[in-house]
């Protein structure tokens, strides 16, 4: 536990316009990998929209590992067919974590952070680190890629967890952060 920076709950909500695997329709399912923990969703059956609603709880030790996110349609006799990948950065979300310490102030409904969809991220339109109820959340509509179409709307959400470290001692440092002289001394 000591390694353990906190818990992100991952909430496959639904998926829109997914991908047609079988003849009208597929059966798809949500793999979710961080690391070496790897959780998955239900299928739902004949649905290119489904709604799985499932919270996937991961423990995290390294913000830097890529979250990788992929959509499959369940086969009975042959391999599950991919509907689309994608690699979730909650690089972002960390940011505003940190930055809501000490922040219980805040009204509900407070937005924390924009992220704009664009090249560089997963997104299909602007997601926003909300602060909630004393919570902070970020809801996403990420676009699959390497699918003809298909999105994916999720919702992220840290806890802290007794015993861990936490994200205030985590080293997402920048270059502007102080590092300890070596101390030691040659012979």
């Amino acid at each position: 536990m000591s390694d353990i920076l906190g818990l992100l709950k991952i909430t496959v909500q639904r998926g829109i316009h997914l991908a047609v695997r079988d003849a009208i329709s597929s059966d798809p399912y949500v793999v979710i990998t961080i690391g070496q923990q790897k959780l998955k969703t239900r299928v739902v059956k004949r649905n290119c929209n489904p709604a799985w609603n499932e919270v996937l709880v991961f423990s995290i030790t390294d913000p830097d590992v890529p979250i990788n996110l992929a959509v499959f349609d369940k086969d009975t006799f042959t391999r599950d067919d991919q509907m689309g990948v994608v690699v979730i950065d909650i690089k972002p979300y960390i940011a505003a974590l940190k930055m809501a310490k000490g922040l219980h102030h805040l009204p509900s409904s407070c937005t924390l952070k924009r992220i704009q969809s664009g090249r560089n991220n997963c997104l299909a339109e602007e997601s926003c680190v909300v602060w909630e109820n004393g919570k902070v959340t970020q809801d996403m509509r990420i676009k699959l890629q390497d699918v003809e179409c298909g999105e994916i709307l999720l919702q992220l959400d840290w806890t802290e967890v007794p015993g861990c470290k936490g994200l205030e001692s985590e080293a997402m440092a920048g270059p502007w952060t102080p590092r300890p002289l070596n101390t030691k001394k040659h012979h």
